[in-house]
C-alpha cells in the first residue's frame, strides 16, 4: 500500500541516543512527557562515561528514525518506518514491553492536516475493510502541533460483543496517533518551518495485525504458542 503511494522504507539501529530519542523531538530532560516512557537504558557502566544528551537506550518509539532521515536526506521526504521498539509496560491484551511500531512521515511545501487524514483513511480502508470507521480525538504530543489520537472500529467484535478484551466493550480500538510535525522539530533538523511543513502518524503493528486477522490478544505474537497459528 505504501510503496504504491511512493513511500520509502527506512530504519536505524534499535539502540538509540538520548538526543535523537528525546531531545531533538522537543522532549528535553525535564519535560513531563518523558514520564510516559519507562525506558530501558543501557547499563550505567557504559552511560556514566557519556554526556547527558548522548546516553544510550533501547528506542522507545520509531520517531528517532524520522529525525535521522530529515537530517540526512534531501526534501521532499516520504518515508515509512516499520520496526521494533521497547518500553517497560504492564502487559495486557493491548500492551507488551517489546513490540513493533510503524510510522510515516511526509515533509514538503504546503502539507496540511487534510493530507494526513486522506492518507490515513485511504490506507486503513485498504489494509482492513472499506466499512472501517475512524475516529479522531484531539491530543497533545510534545513534538507535534496539532495532534490527534485515532481509533478504529473494532474488527474483532464488529460492535456486537460487549465482552471483547481488545476494545474493552467500547467498540473502538486506539490504534494510531497522528500529527503535524512541530516547527521546533523541523528547525532542529535544519528545515525552515516557514517554507516546509510535515505530517506523520504511527501505530502498533501488533494491534493492526490483531484487527486484520482477529487475534484476541497482542501478547500471543510473542508467547511461542501454537494456539496463535492453529486458529488460521
Amino acid at each position: 500500500i505504501f510503496i504504491s503511494l511512493w513511500f520509502k522504507v527506512e530504519d536505524w539501529p534499535q539502540i538509540e541516543t538520548e538526543e535523537f530519542n528525546f531531545d531533538k523531538l522537543n522532549i528535553p530532560d525535564n519535560h513531563p512527557a518523558r514520564d510516559v516512557w519507562d525506558t530501558f537504558w543501557i547499563t550505567d557502566e557504559i552511560n556514566n562515561s557519556r554526556p547527558s544528551w548522548d546516553k544510550y537506550l533501547l528506542r522507545t518509539h520509531t520517531s528517532p528514525v524520522q529525525i535521522r532521515t530529515m537530517l540526512n536526506q534531501e526534501l521532499p521526504i516520504k518515508m515509512i518506518v516499520p520496526w521494533r521498539v521497547f518500553r517497560y509496560e504492564q502487559e495486557d491484551a493491548r500492551h507488551t514491553s517489546n513490540f513493533y511500531q510503524i510510522e510515516w512521515l511526509v515533509v514538503w511545501k504546503w502539507v496540511t492536516f487534510w493530507d494526513l487524514k486522506w492518507t490515513l483513511d485511504t490506507v486503513m480502508k485498504k489494509l482492513l475493510w472499506e466499512q472501517t470507521k475512524l475516529r479522531f480525538r484531539p491530543s497533545i504530543f510534545p513534538f507535534t502541533e496539532p495532534s490527534a489520537e485515532v481509533d478504529i472500529s473494532c474488527q474483532l467484535c464488529g460492535w456486537k460483543w460487549d465482552g471483547c478484551k481488545m476494545c474493552s466493550g467500547t467498540w473502538w480500538v486506539e490504534l494510531l496517533w497522528a500529527w503535524m510535525v512541530h516547527p521546533k522539530v523541523l528547525t532542529a533538523c535544519g528545515i525552515d518551518p516557514e517554507v516546509y511543513s510535515g505530517f506523520a502518524f504511527g501505530m502498533w503493528i501488533d494491534r493492526i495485525a490483531a484487527q486484520r486477522y482477529w487475534v484476541s490478544s497482542s501478547r500471543m505474537f510473542y508467547q511461542n504458542k501454537l494456539k496463535l497459528n492453529e486458529q488460521f
